[in-house]
């Protein structure tokens, strides 16, 4: 069956619409896709960056390796995975571009650009000293899943966070967000916009909360709606994709906010993408990778 090109709807730049908790300006293809630079004919790796990504325990191998695949097809020049289990493969054979450490061998890298930190990482002693190490590097964070319910665990980490002067983005989903903010998930779906911008305030780090209509607040307190996505990306995997997005376009140079942006859009586009080839429910967080590879090489082409 052919594949057909994907129509991306279009919302204009500075559009404002009414969110629960506030207004947000919509996000659109055009405004996310001028981030998208076209490299030079010289090109070598070391020019777009170094990511890894740290998680993984026991079990939850597949998280940190998703997230680096989509590091890897979005564009990041070098992509390291540091692994928590004990048993932990070698190399990811579908993917052996990708080079695999334990976890404390990936924090000790040098020269890193990006970490990230907390997907399937667990939330025993191990993980904790992990995110603890992670907060005292200079490196950009990007922050998921077990290292955000870590941070609302524990408040001398959150310290930790606010006085970083590298940047951080984090991507916490309703229920993340509540335990961070100490209120309950509805209260937060109630009044997403809100809730997003004094997480972003109170953490000092750029924040996309996740869901339908995600909410997008950059680190100077500016708050965007994201209408890419559909219920079809109900899947696992899906955050984990994301993740790795984000910090594949930090090692490339954008800044946290601009990264978080893109992505945020992108990994909704990429959703949409495989809903107009028939595929509305059953989709898989490796084919939104692929998608997001193919849109992201058409609108640096073709910004809309």
């Amino acid at each position: 069956m052919s594949q057909r090109i994907p129509t991306i709807t279009e919302h204009p730049q500075g559009v404002r619409r009414r969110v629960p908790g506030g207004f947000a300006a919509t996000l659109s293809q055009k405004q996310v896709a001028a981030f998208l630079k076209p490299r030079p004919r010289d090109s070598h790796k070391g020019m777009f960056g170094t990511v890894a990504v740290i998680g993984g325990a026991s079990g939850m191998i597949g998280a940190p390796l998703l997230a680096a695949r989509a590091a890897l097809k979005l564009g990041a020049g070098c992509v390291h995975v540091g692994l928590l289990a004990g048993n932990a493969p070698l190399v990811d054979l579908q993917q052996p571009e990708l080079m695999l450490h334990s976890a404390q061998d990936a924090l000790r890298l040098p020269n890193l650009d990006v970490l990230a930190i907390g997907c399937g990482m667990g939330q025993d002693m191990a993980a904790q000293k992990i995110l603890y190490q992670a907060l005292k590097t200079d490196a950009a964070l990007v922050l998921d899943a077990d290292a955000l319910n870590l941070l609302a665990r524990h408040t001398d980490l959150q310290e930790d966070l606010r006085v970083r002067k590298a940047a951080t983005a984090i991507t916490p989903h309703p229920g993340e967000t509540s335990r961070l903010l100490g209120t309950s998930t509805k209260q937060v779906q109630a009044a997403r916009a809100a809730c997003a911008r004094q997480l972003a305030q109170k953490l000092h780090c750029a924040v996309v909360l996740k869901g339908a209509d995600s909410v997008c607040v950059t680190r100077d307190g500016k708050t965007y709606l994201n209408k890419t996505g559909n219920p079809g990306m109900s899947g696992p995997g899906m955050g984990d994709v994301l993740t790795g997005m984000i910090a594949a376009f930090i090692a490339q140079g954008l800044d946290a906010d601009q990264a978080l942006l893109l992505a945020v859009h992108l990994h909704g586009a990429a959703g949409d993408a495989l809903q107009e080839n028939g595929i509305a429910v059953g989709m898989t967080a490796t084919e939104i990778t692929e998608w997001a590879r193919w849109l992201s090489n058409q609108w640096a082409s073709y910004p809309g």
